[in-house]
């Protein structure tokens, strides 16, 4: 599987894609089984094993995607839209994982063009989670938790404006039920006697790593969602029969949520989590693109399956239509992040026995497995839980320890903004890692796009935002938030694979508020940080010196909000154009914290400034498409600067 290791190997590999044969069946086949004389019940079962087909086919072509969870929701998705929705009512996942699995139902219903399950992650294609800018999709989802407050805003807005729509129905995942602000939503919900609320919770035991009772033990939902005076019941989530009770049993004046029983990867035998042997950890299916040989076999299970079904229904359905998987190819020059940090923070701790991890459900993405399984005493898996993470840090610090927390950037600190802000004030010496910084990969969507963490946490008192360039640079970053800096640190992390830059020796160097001086030049210095712009940077100046005879000054910094004035006023004083390039929002940004400082030390007298970084919300889709749309690969970042040089 391609993400699972995951995004730390940038979503796929080329050997988990090159060379395979994949197919999908076209809409007639679809259009086939819902004009047949067959009951509701037959034509949704077959109708949604050719989404679990189809579903298959738009992950693997993606390179990246969520098969788990999208075929564990399949069936109670299509009984909804077969036979349930109306044109009045609204439908949603609120943990958003499952959308391959919802645009294969919308693109065989005609919701979505159908082509468009051959642009899964693609720019202009479909979003790696919901996004309302694709028919279909009432509202964005993939940041977990926020379903039924969402739901409850609608019928607010509803019942406000006297606008008669109908009703509304919320899926909402197992792992999700972490979130505090799910518990929260459920109080008020009660209080508007409202039966216009359906919640379906797919239960499938498995969150992002393992069992959801290895994490959080959910306990008796039913008894806790009748506690708050939901009308709660639970039922086996694959029977159909069970859903259409739910929602055609006469209601009572209150909300209702059904606990739907399922198993994750349900209809391929090998990725029901219900295969997984006793002594298994960790789920494998859970996102990422499958190999060839498990691709090759999903199929064939898929395949009998539907023309079984097809049999016994009396409907011959049309061959699947077969195509070639586009490669994704990864340098053998790349080096990775992830796997780097896993050796530093494992040293660490080999030397300080003070040093604990605590984890937000992304063991595997976050590079901690083998601190786990040499420290499990030391390593805390908090779940999807981001703020009761960071508040355990805090007293953790408080008490002695050397607490780093982990979890994706875009959660950890934008959830969890307000504990990390406590934690600050309280003087919690905390060391925060926050991956999948940055505007790569781009195949999740906006939601997991990390771009305005550097604004976030440039914020906080006394702490110190680090990015470093390589994984060398890396080690010594994690060691100086370790043993030198005496207050916070916030690591951010790429976890996709790049071409590192180096300067030897220098990278050792670690003065703060420096860079390193990557190339010399005059006239025009790029200052910039981290892996993939340092890279695109240094792109850029060769072309400079090939295509103009221009030596331009490259600095790459690791120092995100620390600035040593008198060393930038020496390194700066033979160019009168400095361009910033970073990997964040332009605003509020690195490069505004850079320009800021400059000027107020009366650096930047005289000389001309222009930020290139990120300027709108970023778009989804495959790595190089997104660089060029955003105007962020290498020629439109020189074609910038060269316009930058020719400006008065």
């Amino acid at each position: 599987m391609g993400e699972q290791i995951t995004y730390s190997i940038s979503e796929a590999t080329e050997e988990a894609t090159q060379g395979i044969s994949i197919s999908y069946f076209e809409k007639e086949a679809f259009d086939i089984v819902l004009n047949s004389n067959c009951t509701s019940e037959e034509k949704t079962r077959l109708f949604a094993e050719l989404a679990r087909f189809n579903t298959l086919y738009m992950v693997a072509k993606a390179g990246s995607g969520h098969l788990g969870s999208s075929f564990s929701s399949l069936d109670i998705i299509s009984w909804l839209y077969l036979n349930v929705l109306k044109p009045e009512d609204r439908f949603f996942s609120s943990k958003g994982h499952d959308s391959p699995g919802l645009y294969a139902v919308q693109t065989a219903l005609g919701i979505l063009p159908f082509e468009k399950i051959h642009a899964l992650r693609r720019l202009g294609g479909l979003p790696g989670h919901p996004d309302v800018g694709i028919p279909g999709a009432v509202t964005n989802t993939g940041s977990l938790g926020m379903g039924i407050s969402k739901a409850k805003g609608f019928l607010y807005a509803d019942d406000l404006l006297k606008v008669k729509k109908g009703r509304l129905f919320v899926l909402t995942g197992d792992g999700e039920l972490q979130e505090g602000q799910l518990w929260e939503s459920l109080v008020s919900a009660i209080r508007r006697k409202d039966n216009r609320l359906f919640v379906i919770v797919d239960h499938n035991k498995v969150q992002s790593d393992t069992f959801v009772a290895n994490v959080s033990d959910l306990g008796d939902l039913v008894s806790k969602f009748s506690s708050f005076g939901w009308d709660a019941s639970e039922g086996d989530g694959h029977n159909l029969g069970v859903i259409r009770d739910f929602i055609d049993e006469p209601g009572k004046s209150k909300p209702k949520i059904l606990v739907a029983n399922t198993i994750k990867g349900k209809g391929v035998s090998f990725m029901e989590h219900t295969s997984m042997g006793a002594d298994v950890e960790y789920y494998k299916y859970h996102s990422g693109a499958p190999g060839k040989e498990d691709y090759s076999l999903a199929r064939k299970e898929l395949l009998e399956s539907i023309n079984l079904l097809g049999n016994e229904m009396q409907i011959v359905l049309p061959n699947p239509i077969e195509v070639s998987a586009d490669p994704i190819r990864i340098s053998t020059e790349s080096e990775k992040m992830i796997p780097a940090y896993a050796e530093a923070i494992l040293g660490l701790a080999r030397s300080n026995s003070r040093i604990v991890a605590l984890d937000a459900d992304l063991v595997l993405d976050t590079g901690l497995i083998p601190f786990k399984n040499e420290f499990p005493n030391r390593f805390i898996e908090c779940g999807i839980a981001e703020q009761d993470m960071v508040s355990q840090a805090g007293t953790m610090a408080l008490g002695g320890l050397v607490p780093i927390v982990h979890s994706f950037a875009c959660f950890l600190t934008s959830r969890a903004s307000e504990q990390i802000y406590n934690n600050c004030s309280q003087g919690s010496k905390v060391i925060y890692v926050g991956s999948l910084a940055g505007l790569l990969p781009a195949g999740p969507g906006s939601s997991h796009q990390s771009v305005r963490d550097i604004s976030a946490m440039s914020c906080m008192y006394d702490m110190k935002l680090i990015e470093p360039m390589n994984a060398n640079q890396l080690a010594v970053a994690l060691d100086w938030a370790v043993n030198k800096n005496q207050g916070s640190t916030y690591l951010r992390l790429t976890s996709v694979p790049y071409i590192p830059v180096s300067a030897g020796e220098a990278d050792m160097d670690f003065t703060e508020g420096r860079g390193i001086v990557m190339n010399e030049g005059s006239q025009l210095t790029i200052i910039t940080s981290g892996p993939i712009m340092s890279k695109q940077v240094m792109i850029v100046a060769a072309k400079f010196k090939d295509e103009m005879g221009i030596n331009v000054k490259v600095i790459v910094t690791p120092w995100l909000n620390s600035l040593d004035a008198d060393w930038y006023r020496l390194m700066l004083q033979d160019s009168s154009k400095i361009a910033i390039v970073e990997n964040h929002y332009t605003e509020n940004g690195f490069g505004s914290y850079i320009i800021s400082h400059l000027s107020q030390a009366g650096v930047l007298a005289g000389r001309a400034t222009r930020m290139i970084g990120l300027n709108e919300k970023p778009k989804c889709g495959q790595q190089d498409e997104i660089l060029k749309y955003h105007k962020l690969d290498t020629e439109s970042i020189f074609n910038s600067l060269v316009q930058f040089l020719d400006a008065n």
